[in-house]
């Protein structure tokens, strides 16, 4: 039997068997320029200024969001009906799901305005791109279906809901590897239980988990949960996203102002700093290495904000972060005050006094049933007896108890302004903590 076999650090042996049609489309698309491109992609990001070894790429994950999407549908196509072209769609829909990532994942979204799964498509669709074209010729209409599968608008919806809902192969992977590569053990959960426990509700066209699978639904959950807290919200990695953003926002604007800013001319980076319109060609052709190589630049610039930050940046000299832990009516006093302090410091606020949401990073968010649509919810069998298959918090308490979102607030400065801002906040958590002590004792 022909195959190739990729060694993976979370999956073990990831097998692809080439000796088919199918087989040898997955090989095609795995050895395209766009594909192999996510190998200069970090999948956390910044994660390797807090975890050394966060060093994976969206390549390993893309693989092995794919190789459990093979293994969802064997074990489905036991005892459901399976089309074989929407059986290759989804598996190409699982390992072409990340391939418009823009550099370091999600950093450079919110700051360069894009979203990357509006690339992806793209990409697949493109009659120009090598993945595109691949898709073409094993069928005209499966880019087409990849695209629809990947946007959650594919019928059957059960398929794409295993690319793009709640309880995915997507998020099954990341979880592990994430965990597995920062040494983090907060995203361990049993994978094999809940891949037994799928199962398809073929009459509400939906994907659910028998009765058996709740309680490692559970433990998935909960691993979400803790992971956005200790590891895709820590604060020295979010620090490293503010400095890199500023540094972006800064380059653009002095060249917005008809400024000089070093640039390798010709390329598709210099289109991103005079913010031009991109091609598909030209997002396949920046990645992270286009950012350091010209950061590392910039440390050498006439300008001494610029220069700053990329100095930091690379030397990782990050900004300080603290938690607004007060009361919301005494955050707007702080963060003026804060704001003003690193201005004395010496320091422009509008790019060293950083105020850090949740919401920056739209994909990252905590199972929430009323926040999000009915049709990536995930649904589980209830019952023995006479089983009803409900959404997951209607009989979790568990997971009704996380959907209790923790609010990420913080602001991110340098630690030459650490003394007089920690003493502001200090000031204000304090007062805030008095009254709502003299609150409850009145009461």
């Amino acid at each position: 039997m022909a195959e190739r076999i990729y060694r993976d650090p979370v999956h073990n042996i990831i097998r692809l068997q080439t000796d088919s049609d199918e087989g040898e489309l997955m090989m095609r698309l795995i050895d395209a320029a766009e594909f192999q491109r996510l190998r200069r992609i970090k999948q956390l990001g910044l994660g390797l200024y807090t975890y050394q070894g966060a060093e994976h790429s969206r390549f390993t994950h893309s693989l092995g969001a794919f190789h459990l999407m093979t293994r969802v549908l064997d074990q489905l196509g036991e005892t459901y009906t399976i089309d074989p072209d929407d059986r290759i769609a989804a598996r190409a829909a699982a390992l072409l799901h990340d391939v418009g990532h823009g550099s370091f994942s999600h950093v450079m979204e919110k700051v360069l305005n894009f979203h990357h799964e509006r690339w992806t498509v793209q990409v697949i669709l493109d009659e120009g791109s090598e993945i595109g074209e691949l898709l073409r010729s094993h069928s005209n209409d499966l880019p087409v279906k990849v695209a629809s599968i990947i946007e959650g608008k594919f019928q059957p919806s059960a398929l794409a809901q295993l690319v793009s809902s709640q309880l995915d192969v997507d998020r099954m992977d990341y979880l592990l590897r994430d965990s597995l590569m920062t040494g983090a053990k907060y995203g361990i959960y049993d994978l094999e239980w809940i891949i037994n426990a799928l199962a398809i509700d073929e009459a509400a066209d939906r994907v659910y988990v028998q009765a058996r699978g709740i309680y490692a639904v559970e433990e998935y959950l909960q691993a979400r949960y803790y992971m956005f807290r200790q590891v895709y919200f820590h604060r020295t990695l979010r620090s490293a996203e503010a400095v890199l953003r500023s540094i972006i926002r800064r380059a653009l604007h002095l060249l917005d102002n008809g400024e000089d800013v070093w640039h390798a001319t010709g390329t598709a980076f210099e289109k991103i700093l005079r913010r031009e319109t991109l091609t598909i060609s030209d997002h396949m052709q920046v990645d992270d290495s286009d950012f350091v190589f010209h950061v590392k630049q910039w440390q050498n610039s006439s300008d001494p904000i610029l220069k700053d930050l990329s100095r930091r940046f690379i030397a990782r000299r990050l900004f300080k972060a603290i938690d607004l832990d007060m009361p919301l009516d005494q955050q707007a006093e702080f963060l003026a005050k804060a704001r003003q302090a690193v201005e004395r410091a010496g320091f422009d606020p509008d790019y060293y006094f950083i105020e850090d949401r949740a919401s920056d990073v739209p994909y990252y968010s905590y199972y929430h049933s009323e926040k999000s649509e009915p049709k990536t919810h995930i649904y589980v069998e209830s019952g023995y007896a006479s089983p009803q298959i409900r959404e997951i918090s209607e009989v979790s308490n568990v997971v009704k108890g996380l959907q209790h979102a923790y609010e990420l607030h913080r602001v991110c400065f340098p630690a030459e302004a650490k003394t007089e801002v920690y003493e502001l906040y200090h000031r204000g958590s304090h007062s805030g903590h008095k009254e709502a002590h003299k609150a409850s004792v009145l009461s």
